[in-house]
């Protein structure tokens, strides 16, 4: 009776949103943060991948001008990774370097490019 009871309590909390460099360990440092997630989905295909400091930036730059959190990261690296990842297991490339050039195009040609902060 007693989580039955609990259950229905309402529970309100606030969070403070994360900062730059919490969002850059997040995207880095974790056992099975993003960049590892990418890079292990590159190497099924035998692809290696290799991603410029300045591109992590980028994404953490995003994530905190659109506010979107760690979870936007995410999202920020599905719209810049998502045509690479398709076109070159077909393609006979052993490699991918990710530059910053290359990740703004994919991030302006997205539709993510177009949120609005509220």
């Amino acid at each position: 009776m007693i989580p039955e009871l609990l259950g229905r309590l309402p529970v309100v909390t606030y969070l403070n949103p994360l900062d730059s460099p919490t969002l850059r360990s997040i995207l880095t440092e974790p056992k099975n943060s993003l960049i590892k997630q990418y890079k292990k989905l590159f190497e099924l295909e035998n692809i290696y991948l290799n991603i410029d400091d300045d591109v992590m930036d980028f994404m953490v730059e995003k994530a905190m001008e659109y506010k979107l959190g760690a979870r936007g990261l995410r999202s920020i690296c599905e719209n810049v990774l998502t045509d690479a990842m398709f076109e070159l297991p077909s393609s006979k490339e052993k490699s991918f370097h990710l530059t910053l050039e290359y990740a703004r195009k994919k991030f302006d040609k997205s539709k993510m490019s177009l949120l609005k902060v509220a």
